[in-house]
C-alpha cells in the first residue's frame, strides 16, 4: 500500500524550460512485483521518490534527430519558438559527434528559411515558386576558441556528453515572417505552400560543400506569435444602414464582439442588432469567420469562410421590426479538413492542427510592412433583402492566437492535450527519460509530418 501510494505521487507535475515553461507530467511506470519479498517496499526507493516528490522533479524534455549514418545527433530543447515582437527566442541546441569520426572535417550548422507562393506542379522552363534564405550559418565543430553564452539546456547537455558536444545558438532576423501552411487539396502534389523554418546539420570540408546525405539532419522548426498576457475589454463592432431605391427609411445593422482576441478553440460571440425602418424585409441572416491572407511575395490575397451560419429565425424582419440575438460560431481546422487554401499554423501532428494566428506587428509600424503571409480574421454578417433589395454586409475584425505561455488558459489547455497524448501511450516508447540528469530525450522525426527531405 505505501508502494503504491508512493508510485501515484510519483507521477509529478513539473515545468520545464521547453516551451515557455509549460506544465508537463512525467509518469514513472514500475511493473508490480512477482514475490512476497518483493512487495516489501525498499527503504531506499522510498526515500528516493520521497525526496521527488517533496523537492519537485525539475524534468526538460529535448527533442533528438539522428543523421541515417548514426554518427551525428542534433539536440533542441524546444520546436516551437516564440516572438514576443520586440524581440524572439533563439534557437539554442548541441551537436554530439562520435568519436574519431570527423577525420579533419567539419561539422556546420544553418538555419533556413523555404517561402513557397506557388505550386511545384506549376514550375515550368525554369520558373520556381518559391524562394529558399540560408537566414544563418556557422561552424559548429571544431569549435573555436571564442567563449559563448551557454542557455540552461545547453549547458545541462554539455555537461552529459562531455567533450563530444558541441553548441549553437542562431537567432531569427528581425520581422522575419512567422511560419504557416496553406492547405493543399486533394489533387495537389509536392510541398504545401507557406513558410518553412529548419535547421540543417552536416559533415563537410568547407562551408560551401553542400554534405552528404547520410551525414546530414535536417529538423523544421516553427516561429509563432501568442496572444498578450491581459486581452483587454475592447469590444469590437461595427453599425451600418443600407437606403433604397425609391423608398423612404433605411436597414440598419450593428454587430458587436464580446472581445477582441479569441483563442483557437473558443466560441466567437457575435451580438447582432437588426432595426428595419425601411419598406423592405429581411428574409435571412447569414453569418460567417472570415479568415483573409495576404501573400506578400505575389502582392495576392483572398479569403475563406472558416465557419459560416445561416438562419431564418426572427424572419422576415417585417418593416417597422426589429430584432437582437447573439450568435456563436467556432471556427476550427477540424471543420476545414478539405478544403484547399485554408492557412494552418505550420506542420503538425492531425489532431492537434490549429487555424493559422494572426499576424501581430510591433507598435509603431504598419501592418503593411509584415512579411510572408499575413493572416487576419473578421466576423462578417449579411441581411438578404430579397432579389430586388439585395444584401446589408458589414465585417468586424477580431484576432485570433494562442495563449500566451504561463497563463491560466494556456494551463487548461496543456492539460486536456496531456490527458489525450497519455491515452495514445505517449508515442509509443518515442520518448524516454533519464533518470540522472532528469531529462526526457523524445525522436524529433515522430511529431513531425510532411518533414522537409533532408
Amino acid at each position: 500500500m505505501v508502494r503504491c501510494a508512493i508510485l501515484e505521487a510519483g507521477k509529478v507535475l513539473y515545468k520545464g524550460l521547453v516551451q515557455g515553461g509549460e506544465p508537463r507530467i512525467l509518469l514513472q511506470r514500475e511493473r508490480e512485483p512477482t514475490t512476497a519479498a518483493a512487495q516489501q517496499p525498499s527503504t531506499s526507493a522510498m526515500n528516493t521518490l520521497l525526496a521527488l516528490f517533496n523537492a519537485g522533479v525539475v524534468a526538460v524534455k529535448v527533442f533528438k534527430k539522428t543523421t541515417p549514418n548514426g554518427k551525428v545527433t542534433v539536440y533542441l530543447g524546444k520546436r516551437d519558438f516564440i516572438d514576443h515582437l520586440d524581440h524572439c527566442e533563439v534557437v539554442d541546441g548541441v551537436i554530439v559527434v562520435d568519436n574519431d569520426y570527423l577525420k579533419g572535417r567539419k561539422v556546420y550548422s544553418q538555419m533556413s528559411t523555404t517561402y513557397r507562393f506557388g505550386r511545384e506542379e506549376d514550375e515550368v522552363m525554369g520558373l520556381k515558386f518559391s524562394k529558399e534564405l540560408v537566414l544563418t550559418k556557422e561552424q559548429v565543430a571544431p569549435v573555436s576558441n571564442e567563449k559563448r553564452e551557454l542557455t540552461p539546456i545547453q549547458d545541462r547537455l554539455l555537461k552529459k556528453f562531455g567533450n563530444n558536444a558541441f553548441p549553437f545558438t542562431f537567432q531569427f532576423p528581425a520581422s522575419s515572417p512567422c511560419s504557416v501552411t496553406l492547405q493543399p487539396g486533394d489533387d495537389d502534389q509536392g510541398k504545401p505552400l507557406g513558410v518553412e523554418y529548419a535547421v540543417k546539420t552536416y559533415v563537410a570540408e568547407n562551408p560551401d560543400d553542400k554534405g552528404h546525405k547520410r551525414s546530414s539532419v535536417t529538423l523544421a522548426i516553427k516561429k509563432l506569435q501568442f496572444a498578450p498576457q491581459g486581452r483587454g475589454r475592447r469590444q469590437p463592432s461595427s453599425l451600418v444602414s443600407k437606403g433604397f431605391t425609391f423608398s423612404q427609411g433605411k436597414l440598419n445593422l450593428e454587430v458587436t464582439l464580446d472581445r477582441e482576441i479569441y483563442y483557437h478553440g473558443e466560441k466567437v460571440a457575435a451580438n447582432v442588432c437588426v432595426s428595419n425602418n425601411s419598406r423592405k424585409a429581411v428574409r435571412n441572416i447569414k453569418i460567417y469567420v472570415v479568415q483573409h491572407c495576404e501573400i506578400t511575395m505575389v502582392n495576392g490575397q483572398y479569403s475563406k469562410h472558416v465557419a459560416s451560419l445561416e438562419t431564418r429565425e426572427g424572419c422576415p424582419i417585417t418593416p417597422g421590426a426589429s430584432f437582437t440575438k447573439v450568435f456563436y460560431l467556432v471556427p476550427l481546422a477540424s471543420s476545414n479538413k478539405d478544403r484547399r487554401g485554408i492557412a494552418l499554423d505550420g506542420h503538425l501532428r492531425d489532431d492537434d492542427v490549429n487555424l493559422a494566428s494572426s499576424t501581430l506587428v510591433a507598435e509603431g509600424k504598419c501592418p503593411a510592412e509584415a512579411m510572408g503571409i499575413v493572416i487576419s480574421y473578421s466576423l462578417r454578417v449579411k441581411l438578404n433583402c430579397g432579389t430586388l433589395g439585395g444584401e446589408l454586409v458589414t465585417d468586424v475584425p477580431f484576432k485570433l492566437l494562442h495563449p500566451a505561455p504561463g497563463s491560466m488558459e494556456k494551463d487548461k489547455m496543456n492539460a486536456l492535450k496531456k490527458s489525450k497524448s497519455i491515452e495514445r501511450s505517449r508515442y509509443e516508447n518515442s520518448c524516454y527519460a533519464d533518470d540522472d540528469d532528469n531529462i526526457v530525450f523524445e525522436d524529433f522525426a515522430r511529431l513531425r509530418l510532411n518533414e522537409p527531405d533532408e
